[in-house]
């Protein structure tokens, strides 16, 4: 069990705080809270109290006895230490060293080998203030870590990026750095590296309502997106449909439909690639004619003829020059023997073996496969958990390239 200190700050998204609290303790962390006298007054401390089944903190002078230097023994205790929301005002204290109310001294004494979040929530305007940006690039030089606020309806009617995060938002991205974070530099393993991915589904329209298409949700796609944008990758991703949301952090997100439409924005991206990811489940064929019309139901059957579609992995497994290729074999029966000829035939230098069934799921055993025929096999995992293991592979692949 991890110890989480959160502090809540007097910004109206501090109601939200009861909800972290609620999910932090269902995923089994051990949760201290630590208030600004100004968030009490938007939501009670009772309320924190009873969801974290911890005393809550507010006064640097609380009479109530202690036998101990209590922002000392808070900071000694924390794993990692969460502020939401994190106003203006906080991000400006602890970015200029002012410690005056029990929060703020303890961020001060907080060692910088403990990972401290700041959940940000403000107006627009104080948002995009010049002195926050300083402050935040501050604080991040030191290894302080933002969760950026969102775009919508904020406090003052403004429809405008400020609002905190959601809940669900924030704790994931915490679970996600607790899965990371043990690979050794985390923060900088894939920095200065391009990562192209494709996820998602393709669609093959017949006519304006029918088309052919598959299973895949795009899940372990995104996955991979989240997990390289979290080890500091500069990624773009091209999807086909799916109904995920875009992983946060991403800066480069391209929507297309056909196999056609992906190949072509593969192409146009692959040269400036150093890692292409192909984790998209691209239709191998396409109508021959796409009727305009709806096809009328007739007593007769219907014939449709089909043609090739291009195969993205093995066009860019002949133009390879620097860039090192991952490939996917989602295959029904010899999974191993099919995945192996794949990995020859498109030139990759990592294939990802696994069972076509776990299409849509959220968990999967895998094989990752390389090119001198070594293989890891890596037991049923959540697919983010398998985004980092797979690109750990591919990190391990690059240093071995770069040692030759």
């Amino acid at each position: 069990m991890k110890n989480i200190l959160l502090g809540v700050t007097g910004g109206i998204a501090a109601f939200k705080s009861a909800s972290i609290v609620s999910l932090l303790k269902k995923k089994g962390y051990n949760v201290k809270v630590v208030m600004t006298k100004n968030a009490t007054n938007i939501i009670g401390p009772l309320t924190l109290e009873t969801l974290s089944r911890n005393r809550i903190y507010v006064d640097m002078w609380d009479t109530n006895p202690h036998y101990e230097v209590e922002h000392i023994s808070l900071a000694d205790w924390a794993d990692m230490v969460l502020i939401a929301p994190a106003t203006y005002n906080i991000i400006g204290k602890v970015a200029n060293g002012i410690a005056d109310d029990m929060l703020t001294t303890i961020l001060s004494a907080i060692s910088v080998r403990k990972p401290v979040f700041f959940a940000l929530a403000m107006n627009v305007n104080m948002y995009e203030n010049p002195i926050l940006k300083e402050n935040v690039d501050k604080l991040k030089s030191y290894g302080y870590r933002f969760i950026e606020a969102e775009e919508g309806l904020l406090a003052c009617n403004y429809v405008a990026k400020g609002r905190m995060s959601e809940p669900k938002d924030i704790v994931e991205e915490i679970e996600r750095y607790n899965i990371y974070s043990k690979i050794e530099n985390c923060d900088t393993t894939l920095k200065g590296k391009k990562l192209l991915i494709t996820s998602g589904r393709t669609k093959e329209n017949i006519d304006p309502i029918r088309y052919l298409s598959n299973n895949s949700s795009g899940k372990m796609g995104y996955c991979l997106v989240q997990a390289a944008v979290d080890l500091g990758a500069e990624v773009t991703l091209i999807s086909g449909p799916t109904n995920l949301d875009i992983p946060k952090g991403l800066k480069n997100f391209i929507s297309v439909e056909s196999a056609i439409q992906m190949y072509e924005k593969v192409d146009e991206y692959f040269k400036d690639t150093d890692i292409f990811i192909a984790c998209a489940a691209v239709a191998d064929y396409r109508p021959k004619e796409y009727k305009k019309e709806k096809i009328k139901k007739s007593d007769s059957d219907l014939t449709i003829e089909l043609v090739r579609n291009p195969d993205i992995l093995a066009e860019m497994g002949k133009k390879k020059d620097k860039q090192l290729l991952v490939g996917f074999a989602a295959e029904t029966n010899d999974i191993k023997k099919n995945a192996l000829k794949k990995l020859e035939k498109k030139n990759l230098d990592i294939i990802v073996a696994n069972n076509a069934s776990t299409m849509g799921t959220d968990s999967n055993t895998i094989e990752v496969i390389k090119r001198d025929k070594s293989s890891v096999e890596i037991k049923q995992k959540n697919k983010i958990e398998l985004a980092y293991d797979i690109l750990l592979e591919v990190i391990l692949e690059l240093k071995k390239d770069k040692n030759e």
